[in-house]
C-alpha cells in the first residue's frame, strides 16, 4: 500500500458527541439483550456434557485468533500502517459477534453450541478483550519495523472493564433472566432483534463515516482487501480446528461462524467512547478497519451460511 494511501486512511476522523455515544451505547446494550433472549440453562447442560467443541471454540476465539492476527499483521509488513494493524488486533480481541447465533441458525449448525460460545466469550470479554489488545498491540508495536515515533499503547483497564461490563455483562444477565421467567415474550422478541442488530450496525458505520465519505471511497479497495484476508483467516481457524479435531459437522460449522463473526461494534464503542488509546487519539486506520469488519462479516457470514445450508439441502435431496 502506498504511503499516500495509508496517510489518507489515517486522516479519516470520526468523532461522536456525548448524545451520539449514549445512543450507540444504549442500542448496543439493547442488541446484546436480544442475543441473551435465546440463552436457556438447558443449552449449557447439553454442551457441557460433551465439552470438546466448546473448548476448541474458546481456544479459537480467545487464543488463536488474536495470536494469528498479530502474525498476519506482521506478515503484511509495510503494506498496512501500524494503526490498521491495531484495528485488526482490536477486532480479534473482541468477543463473538451478536449475529453469530442467527448465522448458525441459517447454517443448520449447532445452535446450542453457538449460543454457549457467544455467551461465554462475551462474559470473558470483560477481562480478555483489554488483555489481548494490550498484549498483542504492544507486542506488534515493539516487533514491527515502524518508522517515526510510535507512542506506548497504555490501556485504561478500569475504563474499558466498566464499559464492557455495562454494555455486555448487564444486558446478558437481564436477557437470560427474561428468557427464564418470561419465555413467551423472549421468543417473540428474539427474531426481530436479530435483524435489528444487523441494520443497527450498518447504520452506525454509515453515519460515523458520512463526513469522510470521499476519503473512505478513495481507500475502500485497500481496506476491503485487508479485512477480507483477515476475515478469511478467522473463518479458516474455526473450520480448520473443527476438522483437525474431527468434531461433528454441525459443530464444525458453528466453530467456523463463531470465530469468523466478531463484535466489532464493541470495538467501535471502545475506540470512540473510552480513552482506549491513552496518550494519543484513535487514528483513522484503526477506526476504518474496525468499522469495515462489522459490515464485511455480515456479508461473509451470510455467504458461508448459505453455502452450509445449500450443502445440507443437497444432502437431504440425495438421501431422500
Amino acid at each position: 500500500m502506498r504511503p499516500e494511501i495509508t496517510s489518507i486512511i489515517d486522516s479519516i476522523d470520526v468523532t461522536m458527541n456525548a448524545g451520539g455515544m449514549n445512543t450507540i451505547n444504549i442500542v448496543l446494550a439493547f442488541v446484546m439483550y436480544g442475543v441473551a433472549l435465546g440463552i436457556k440453562p438447558k443449552m449449557f447442560a447439553e454442551v457441557f456434557r460433551q465439552p470438546k467443541s466448546l473448548i476448541i471454540g474458546m481456544v479459537c476465539q480467545l487464543v488463536l485468533l488474536p495470536l494469528l492476527t498479530f502474525l498476519l499483521a506482521l506478515l503484511f509488513g509495510h503494506w498496512i500502517s501500524w494503526t490498521m494493524a491495531l484495528g485488526m488486533i482490536l477486532v480479534a480481541s473482541c468477543p463473538g459477534g451478536n449475529i453469530s447465533n442467527f448465522m448458525s441458525s441459517l447454517s443448520k449448525a449447532n445452535i446450542e453450541l453457538s449460543v454457549s460460545l457467544t455467551a461465554i466469550s462475551t462474559a470473558l470479554a470483560i477481562l480478555m478483550t483489554p488483555f489481548n489488545f494490550w498484549l498483542y498491540g504492544n507486542l506488534y508495536l515493539h516487533v514491527a519495523d515502524i518508522a517515526g515515533d510510535v507512542p506506548q499503547l497504555s490501556i485504561p483497564l478500569w475504563d474499558v472493564f466498566k464499559t464492557i461490563f455495562i454494555l455486555l455483562g448487564i444486558p446478558l444477565t437481564l436477557g437470560v433472566l427474561t428468557a427464564r421467567f418470561l419465555p413467551k415474550a423472549a421468543e417473540k422478541m428474539k427474531k426481530p432483534m436479530q435483524w435489528f442488530s444487523i441494520l443497527f450496525f450498518i447504520a452506525m458505520v454509515v453515519l460515523s463515516f458520512m463526513g469522510n465519505i470521499e476519503a473512505f471511497l478513495k481507500c475502500v479497495k485497500y481496506i476491503f482487501l485487508v479485512v477480507l484476508i483477515h476475515n478469511l483467516l478467522a473463518l479458516s481457524i474455526g473450520f480448520g480446528m473443527g476438522s483437525a479435531f474431527k468434531v461433528p459437522r454441525k459443530d464444525r460449522r458453528t466453530l467456523t461462524i463463531e470465530t469468523g463473526i466478531q463484535n466489532s461494534g464493541l470495538g467501535l464503542v471502545l475506540l470512540l467512547g473510552t480513552n482506549l488509546f491513552a496518550g494519543f487519539p484513535p487514528h483513522g486506520g484503526t477506526l476504518v478497519i474496525t468499522a469495515w469488519w462489522g459490515i464485511w462479516h455480515i456479508i461473509s457470514g451470510l455467504t458461508v451460511s448459505t453455502i452450509f445450508n445449500r450443502y445440507e439441502f443437497r444432502k437431504a435431496l440425495r438421501n431422500g
